[in-house]
């Protein structure tokens, strides 16, 4: 058997493989809160005895050592890696023997980074002589490559690790059958590649056809595709990488400690001494009230990435949450390693009942009659805070480019003393900015209620590229 997870938060796919005959199965590239693998090795009679990372991920904190202290699983890592903890070296060729019908075979596929492997799957029950899958990590994706440039600070220039992945692809991977099944560690919405598919499985056949990076071409080109137009890494990736490498606390240690109820005035003696209030709800929530100075950040999206993109791992957090969310929030701080969260504020919102001089809100315009102020002789500044990519392909006329990922070193640029209208997409990213903007003292920034989709909807013209 083999099975996918997939975490939309992260667009982050593992996987538990096993042999039924036998019972022994293995975890591939593990989230960090295990609870769902333990489940379905239990409920399907399977002993979790191995658990592989293809490569010290950048983007969360993988769950190896809580698969080890739950199972007393084993931990594989490629042959150049080096860790705290111990484990087993993997090489090209190496072999584990799951059952009499499922072989998981190691191939070294540096380029992503430079211990980076991925698992062929024999399953002798599909097929007695061809791989039924291979489990790629961020080598190969569904339409693009791992980029190569996130750990090229560790001695290795990512022109070098490009070198590295260009030899991997096509020395290792693509002589595999056209048949084998791809199963990457990342889909769409990854920041560890550019051109992701929303597709989790494909075929080594398709992607040899409608992958950009797979197709014929002399190394120097590939390695100046692949190099070339990487968005921007968020901060907290060099921290998750190195701490995939460490002996750490697991989640179960941390959480007990990160979900402390907080009464109202600690909250606010702990902001006034440097923490982040992080306010985790429905941004819609936000703007109509919330507590001065606290950032928006909500659950309904990729809230670990912009969590871990944009505060600062230094200082604490404190969470104000919908009552029951609380260890949401904490378990998905915790799969970026942000186990520094404080606590929470007890009952939520509903501690700022009777104290109206705490309370903040923010007015939102619709598209129509931001169109209207557009129009006028004293114009507002339409700031957006979208990818490069997606301003690329259509914007609003005359407006102000700030990526989100960007906008707390280059809030200088907006211009005072004028209204500011924030959009993103569809308003998830602009709640967020509009908090910033608030927490940095940035004076009269209004949302456009449903980003530039909206705006569109209304049949309002955008300058394409």
């Amino acid at each position: 058997m083999l099975k996918q997870y997939y975490l939309g938060c992260l667009a982050h796919a593992s996987y538990l493989i096993a042999d039924e005959t036998t019972g022994v199965a293995a975890v591939v590239d593990p989230q960090r809160d295990v609870d769902q693998y333990l489940s379905d090795a239990a409920a399907g009679g399977l002993r979790i005895e191995h658990v592989f990372l293809t490569h010290f991920h950048a983007d969360f904190v993988a769950g190896h050592l809580e698969l080890r202290a739950r199972t007393g699983a084993t931990i594989h890592l490629g042959a150049r890696a080096e860790a705290d903890y111990a484990f087993v070296p993997g090489r090209d060729g190496d072999r584990l023997e799951l059952g009499p019908n499922v072989r998981l075979e190691i191939l070294e596929t540096p380029g992503h980074t430079p211990e980076s492997i991925s698992l062929v799957v024999h399953d002798r029950q599909q097929d007695a002589v061809n791989p039924y899958a291979v489990l790629t990590g961020d080598t190969l994706f569904i339409g693009d490559v791992g980029r190569p440039d996130l750990m090229a600070s560790v001695g290795m220039t990512a022109e070098e690790l490009a070198g590295l992945l260009y030899d991997s692809l096509r020395n290792k991977l693509l002589v595999l059958p056209d048949a084998t099944l791809v199963y990457p560690a990342h889909g769409a919405g990854s920041m560890c590649g550019k051109n992701l598919s929303k597709e989790t499985v494909s075929t080594l056949g398709e992607q040899r056809k409608f992958n950009y990076a797979l197709q014929p071409m002399a190394r120097d080109e590939f390695v100046r595709l692949v190099t070339a137009d990487q968005p921007e890494a968020p901060g907290y990736f060099a921290y998750d990488a190195d701490l995939n490498r460490r002996e750490r606390p697991t989640l179960d240690m941390t959480l007990a400690r990160m979900l402390q109820p907080l009464a109202l005035e600690e909250v606010l003696r702990m902001a006034a001494a440097g923490a982040y209030v992080l306010d985790v709800r429905d941004p819609a929530d936000w703007a109509g009230a919330h507590l001065a100075g606290s950032i928006n950040i909500g659950l309904s999206g990729q809230f670990a990435t912009w969590a871990g993109s944009l505060l600062d791992r230094t200082r604490a957090i404190v969470v104000v949450a919908d009552p029951g969310r609380e260890s949401e929030a904490a378990t998905r701080l915790g799969r970026i390693g942000f186990d520094h969260l404080a606590g929470y504020l007890d009952t939520g919102m509903a501690a700022l009942a009777g104290r109206p001089e705490l309370l903040r809100a923010h007015e939102r315009v619709t598209a129509p009659v931001l169109a209207e102020w557009l129009a006028q002789a004293a114009p507002p500044v339409v700031l957006d805070i979208r990818n490069p990519g997606e301003r690329d392909a259509k914007h609003i006329a005359g407006s102000l480019h700030i990526p989100l990922a960007q906008l707390e070193r280059r809030r200088g640029e907006i211009p005072r003393g004028r209204r500011l209208v924030v959009h993103c997409a569809g308003g998830y990213r602009s709640m967020i900015a509009l908090s910033l903007l608030e927490h940095h003292a940035v004076p009269d920034a209004t949302d456009l209620v449903g980003g530039i989709a909206a705006w569109e909807k209304s049949a309002l013209p955008v300058q394409l590229a």
